[in-house]
């Protein structure tokens, strides 16, 4: 049985989009956004039929990137600024949860 809608659209990583979607949802080209495949910042899923489909997380990713290229980063630069901001944003987030279960524990 397949997902409620409700839940899908609510998740932020269901791949929703497709790629005439995303690029015109962030002004930008799909060609743009196949690059921001070919340089491993976004990994959109695949459709059975091979098609592009992207997640919210990963349009606004996608939107950082285009930001930073429009403000003169180069492509494979931005790309990388932007991993290392999500894995630090994701190693705090660990911590911070991790520091939370144990102050639970001392208590």
């Amino acid at each position: 049985m397949g997902q409620n809608p409700d839940d899908m659209f609510g998740d932020e990583s269901y791949p929703a989009y497709t790629i005439g979607q995303a690029a015109e949802m962030l002004g930008t080209t799909q060609d743009f956004l196949r690059r921001l495949d070919e340089a491993k910042l976004i990994n959109p899923h695949r459709s059975s039929g091979g098609h592009r489909r992207y997640s919210r997380y990963q349009l606004r990713l996608a939107a950082r990137a285009r930001e930073m290229v429009d403000q003169g980063t180069a492509l494979e630069a931005a790309c990388r600024i932007i991993i290392l901001e999500d894995q630090l944003e994701e190693a705090l987030r660990q911590d911070q949860n991790q520091q939370h279960g144990t102050r639970h524990t001392d208590a």
